[in-house]
């Protein structure tokens, strides 16, 4: 998947189409991403006799497919590419100003294991 935590993509396809957010998380294996206020879903939590009742408010999952990242250095939306050189790290590039679209990712909070 050429989409990673923390760029920023472009919406092409959906009831969101044309919205730019920011990625908060990946799902690998359904080839599926989080956006930070796009497919906001609402879900209805029942009333019980210790709290009432809410209207929950999360964003959704959507295909990977249906997003483009967006240059960080050209601004606009482009396919991505790969180049590897010697004794460097594989980068992705933008396919249209060739520029590298890696960024310094921010670090990664660890989380604990449910019991």
């Amino acid at each position: 998947m050429k989409v990673k935590v923390a760029d920023t993509i472009l919406v092409g396809a959906g009831k969101d189409k044309g919205k730019k957010g920011k990625v908060i998380r990946v799902f690998r294996k359904t080839n599926k991403v989080t956006v930070e206020k796009i497919n906001i879903k609402v879900k209805h939590i029942k009333k019980s006799q210790s709290r009432a009742g809410e209207k929950i408010t999360f964003e959704g999952p959507i295909d990977a497919s249906n997003v483009v990242v967006i240059c960080p250095s050209c601004s606009k939306p482009s396919r991505i590419g790969y180049k590897k050189e010697e004794g460097q790290k594989k980068q992705r590039i933008c396919k249209k100003c060739k520029e590298t679209v890696d960024v310094k990712q921010a670090t990664k909070t660890t989380r604990t294991k449910r019991k």
